[in-house]
């Protein structure tokens, strides 16, 4: 009884021995690529599947096809697929110069979608539309193709952030390096996307900060900010009174609405206002740890408004349970990490701010969402990443995970290795081309003096 006892203290417990391996792994040279590809991959596999289930009876009971919303939504998986390809090809100073054009574009969209809402707002125009350009909420039509600038101008602030804020270099921590030009574009970029998406613009408030934060940017000039911050957010909340977004003039502030209401139980809230949260929550009860089954969740088909957009993670908990939600959970978390962990490792100064402010994006939005949906935040309208219907939201996503996987190959120990075995002539060709190889590493000056001292000993 006695050696049993003792060989069962001897013996690593599970933990103890499950560490080790995981250390391994992760010290491998191109685990973040590979955690990159496993995590995003598994949640655009697992938002195909719950569009699909979020949208097949509705699509059929409407249009007799179920396979409508599906199909759209592989096209532009397919598109965010090919974008990726394309994105994680590009040297970072390819980024660095389409940053600029990126978000040119992408204010002149939101220039142009801001006009025809307000010239509709007062009156100019019957309809937000001028010839085939027709504006609609957060979308803006050319014709047949539809887009949201909003999702254009989180990547363009990305990269002009990034490309700015490493050009300057130590001398950041200066108003007078901040204000210009970083400051104006910020305020201007978030008025454009506040007046009509307010969710957006705190995305983007979210971004900044993880730029600036990975910047090293000193902490009263954060405290300045968010005073500047709240109180943007406050006169952008106050103009939904005079038309902004979807509020019209003299009618009831919907965004100081859902901040009202978020702090109410529910019992006390008006059964309108809070109508879609209820359903969410219903949703959320419904589905217990397990489920009621994937494609039988009933809420969805007419009960739960935006099933396949802003209230997906609803119809998850209902029909996968908390087992389901704790695995897109568990997916973002392994994304975070990988991301972080890809800007903690570059030495390239643009690659570590863009992967930091593509992470924050990410995470941030995820959050956001999914603190809306089970009431933990105010809702707000904003998309789960991979995981809601959308395109041009998915495709400029996918474009932002093929930079950041860019930027894992182009980790210092990843580049070595892939440089010391290069894969064929064939698969550089078709998957991606080799990444610079870094700086020979400098000895440390204790190993230099060491050195030194050796040398003068003999």
């Amino acid at each position: 009884m006695a050696e049993d006892r003792t060989h069962q203290a001897s013996r690593p417990s599970l933990s103890r021995q499950l560490l080790p391996a995981v250390h391994g792994l992760l010290a491998r040279p191109l685990s973040s690529y590979y955690l990159l590809l496993a995590s995003s991959g598994l949640l655009l596999l697992i938002g195909l599947t719950m569009v699909f289930s979020a949208t097949s009876v509705k699509m059929y009971a409407e249009h007799g096809n179920a396979f409508g919303a599906i199909a759209n939504q592989a096209v532009f998986a397919l598109l965010g697929l090919f974008v990726f390809w394309i994105c994680q090809r590009l040297p970072a100073g390819t980024l660095r110069d389409l940053g600029k054009y990126v978000l040119g574009t992408a204010i002149a969209l939101l220039g142009l979608l801001d006009l025809l809402r307000a010239l509709s707002s007062v009156g100019l125009l019957d309809d937000p539309q001028i010839g085939p350009v027709h504006a609609d909420l957060l979308w803006l039509y050319f014709g047949p193709i539809s887009l949201q600038p909003a999702e254009f101008a989180k990547l363009g602030m990305v990269l002009w952030g990034a490309h700015v804020i490493a050009r300057k270099g130590a001398s950041l921590g200066h108003w007078r390096e901040l204000s210009r030009p970083l400051f104006p574009v910020i305020g201007l970029l978030f008025v454009l996307v506040g007046y009509n998406d307010l969710g957006s613009m705190l995305v983007l408030l979210a971004l900044t900060v993880g730029l600036l934060w990975a910047a090293g940017v000193r902490l009263r000039i954060f405290a300045a900010l968010g005073v500047l911050g709240l109180a943007g957010i406050s006169l952008l909340i106050a103009a939904a009174s005079g038309g902004a977004g979807s509020g019209a003039t003299g009618e009831k502030n919907y965004r100081l609405a859902r901040l009202t209401d978020f702090l109410k139980p529910l019992d006390q809230c008006d059964v309108d206002a809070c109508y879609q949260l209820i359903q969410a929550r219903s949703a959320i009860f419904e589905g217990g740890w397990f489920g009621v089954g994937l494609g039988k969740g009933a809420l969805k088909w007419n009960w739960l408004p935006e099933a396949s957009n802003d209230f997906i993670f609803a119809v998850v908990a209902e029909e996968l349970g908390v087992v389901g939600c704790a695995v897109i959970l568990a997916l973002f978390s392994v994304l975070a990490y990988t991301g972080f962990r890809i800007a903690r490792r570059s030495q390239d100064p643009f690659r570590r701010l863009a992967a930091a402010a593509i992470t924050t994006w990410l995470v941030a939005q995820a959050v956001i969402n999914v603190g809306g949906v089970t009431g933990m935040l105010p809702i707000t309208g904003l998309p789960l990443p991979f995981i809601s219907a959308g395109g041009s939201a998915l495709v400029v996503t996918m474009a932002a995970v093929g930079i950041l996987a860019s930027f894992a190959r182009a980790e210092p120990d990843a580049s070595r290795a892939l440089n010391a075995r290069p894969p064929a002539r064939w698969v550089r060709l078709v998957w991606a081309p080799l990444p610079p190889l870094p700086p020979p590493r400098r000895p440390s000056a204790a190993k230099v003096k060491a050195s030194a001292g050796a040398e003068g000993r003999r």
